[in-house]
């Protein structure tokens, strides 16, 4: 049987190591991108022993996933991976969580700067263009092809220091809506996920974070934070061949969160 490949973008942490493991139970082997440093790195290694684990190909690159040159390179390396060991790209997942939470300008001295709003928008938005671009023009996603991407309910709220994060991922919402109509003459569908709050290494870096993690109990009808597991499940039935009309939508992963509070 041919190869059922998932890429995952930020793959060693948080939403995107729960999607790897989730997506090897299901099946699928397993291409990530993540940037660690010697620190951080035995979370990458313990996503490859997971997915290795449940019998599924792993190959992970330890690279910026918003750089130009990076991004080139490891499709090239994934074209070479998928043209050796067959199969195609069936799922992408974006979920890179790298911004800066500076005021956009009040006050004064702690504005944020022109290059760390560039930046921010750079990873957190505009790369998932350059990665969906990539494979469809490479041929190494086609017909049946899912493109998820992880959003926030900041899209649409405001949270202190939050301005950049928050353009991203409205600018991320919008690319989706974009891919969604562009891709659909090639079957390939683009939706974005907006998950509950989950107690992830990215929401802590939010300040204020425990006022929303104690609304969040408090307001979730099962009396808990949504799980970077509940997401990752949730995909691996997002990505069922049933689901191909479904597409250019932000989809609530919550546990009935938003409806509640």
């Amino acid at each position: 049987m041919s190869r059922r490949w998932a890429l995952i973008l930020g793959a060693s942490s948080g939403f995107g190591a729960a999607a790897c493991r989730a997506l090897a139970q299901a099946g699928y082997d397993v291409i990530g991108v993540h940037l660690d440093r010697r620190a951080t790195l035995p979370l990458a290694e313990a996503v490859a022993r997971d997915v290795e684990a449940a019998g599924r190909r792993c190959v992970l690159y330890n690279r910026n996933a918003a750089d130009e040159e990076a991004l080139s390179l490891t499709l090239d390396e994934v074209q070479a991976l998928l043209q050796a060991e067959g199969g195609q790209v069936e799922l992408l997942l974006h979920s890179l969580a790298f911004g800066t939470l500076q005021p956009l300008a009040w006050p004064p001295e702690r504005q944020l700067r022109p290059n760390q709003l560039q930046m921010t928008m750079e990873v957190m938005a505009h790369s998932l263009v350059w990665w969906s671009r990539g494979l469809i023009q490479r041929g190494l996603m086609g017909r049946g092809g899912r493109i998820f991407a992880m959003t926030s309910a900041g899209s649409r709220s405001v949270l202190p220091s939050y301005g950049a994060v928050s353009a991203a991922k409205a600018a991320l919402e919008s690319h989706v809506r974009q891919l969604a109509v562009e891709l659909a003459p090639l079957g390939v569908t683009a939706n974005a996920i907006l998950a509950g709050v989950t107690d992830t290494p990215a929401l802590r870096r939010i300040p204020g974070h425990e006022r929303l993690i104690e609304r969040a109990l408090a307001g979730n009808p099962h009396g808990r934070l949504t799980t970077p597991e509940d997401v990752a499940a949730a995909l691996v039935e997002l990505a069922r061949p049933g689901l191909y009309w479904l597409t250019g939508n932000v989809l609530q992963i919550d546990g009935g969160e938003a409806i509640v509070g």
